[in-house]
């Protein structure tokens, strides 16, 4: 059946949001401090929704809540630091709410050199691996036939090594190369969305990625004319921060998509993305990958807390 949505690449979010009320509603978002992030908050705020704004620093959530008014509430949350994404579930988790989107939007910048945590890859641990387990600790909160997760993914997961994933290669040290990884990271995030919308069919609750667009800057007075002229072509193509945050304002609250899951997006309708996005196999076992991941860590960081707790009793 052929999805009709009035809107496009040029749409903005607060465009595809206009006349949508969502007062009671109760929405989540990482990378609240970052352009998108940001923008979609804002968005959805000024339509009546109350949003938690998460950021890797209590100090940028809060600016940028601030911004946004009394309707944002801001959360730390660094999605590299596993003590800092339970300490937000336990926080969201308290207060009782049913959540009615989820937005894991947040974005690890792309390193030059090789990094890692926990023995993992930095953009993979904070892109994929740090939304998998935040996600996956609020999933009770988010209702059931209505609720929706919207993964912000990026056109870079077609960038990847032919196995789409490189489970042998996840801390890096086989291999090493920065836009690789950040696209391997990304595609994870969409396999990510791919399979939690097989999982939470039952629960009729919506799942899908999207890539948000390619950013545009300004033309540069100082460049040569026949480079302006370039410029000015390509900024046809390119997108300001209101319409790269549409696609996901859209999939968060819009009544446009209802009932549509396990898509990926760009430009506010259904795309094709990287053809792994396919695999089901593939998404199946990026998910046991990404469990046992987490348990590693949870139960590393367990640990940790328990031998300091026996050290700080004893000197105590």
């Amino acid at each position: 059946m052929a999805i009709s949505i009035p809107h496009g690449a040029r749409s903005t979010a607060n465009q595809v949001l206009a006349g949508v009320d969502l007062n009671r509603k109760w929405i989540l978002i990482t990378g609240c401090d970052e352009e998108i992030g940001f923008e979609t908050m804002n968005a959805l705020a000024a339509n009546g929704a109350h949003v938690f704004g998460l950021a890797t620093s209590l100090a940028g959530a809060k600016s940028a809540c601030d911004q946004v008014g009394p309707r944002a509430t801001p959360v730390e949350c660094d999605l590299a630091d596993f003590d800092s994404v339970t300490a937000a579930a336990q926080m969201i988790r308290r207060l009782h709410v049913s959540l009615d989107a989820i937005i894991a939007n947040a974005e690890a910048a792309i390193p030059p050199t090789l990094r890692t945590r926990y023995g993992i890859e930095l953009q993979f641990l904070a892109n994929h691996i740090g939304h998998f387990a935040l996600v996956n600790q609020l999933l009770e909160l988010v209702r059931n036939g209505s609720g929706r997760i919207v993964v912000v993914s990026s056109s870079a997961s077609v960038q990847t090594p032919a196995e789409g994933i490189m489970f042998d290669n996840l801390d890096g040290y086989r291999f090493y190369d920065p836009d690789t990884f950040y696209g391997q990271s990304k595609l994870a995030m969409a396999l990510y969305a791919k399979e939690l919308s097989r999982r939470l069919r039952r629960r009729a609750i919506a799942v899908n990625s999207l890539h948000a667009g390619a950013k545009g800057t300004g033309t540069r007075k100082e460049l040569f004319p026949s480079l302006r002229v370039l410029r000015s072509t390509v900024q046809q193509f390119l997108k300001s921060v209101g319409q790269r945050a549409a696609t996901a304002a859209l999939l968060a609250a819009s009544p446009c998509v209802t009932g549509i899951t396990g898509e990926y997006w760009s430009d506010c309708q259904v795309a094709k993305g990287s053809p792994l996005l396919n695999d089901g196999e593939l998404a199946k076992r990026l998910w046991e990958a990404s469990v046992q991941i987490v348990q590693r860590i949870m139960n590393a960081t367990r640990s940790t807390a328990s031998v300091s707790s026996r050290r700080e009793a004893i000197e105590g």
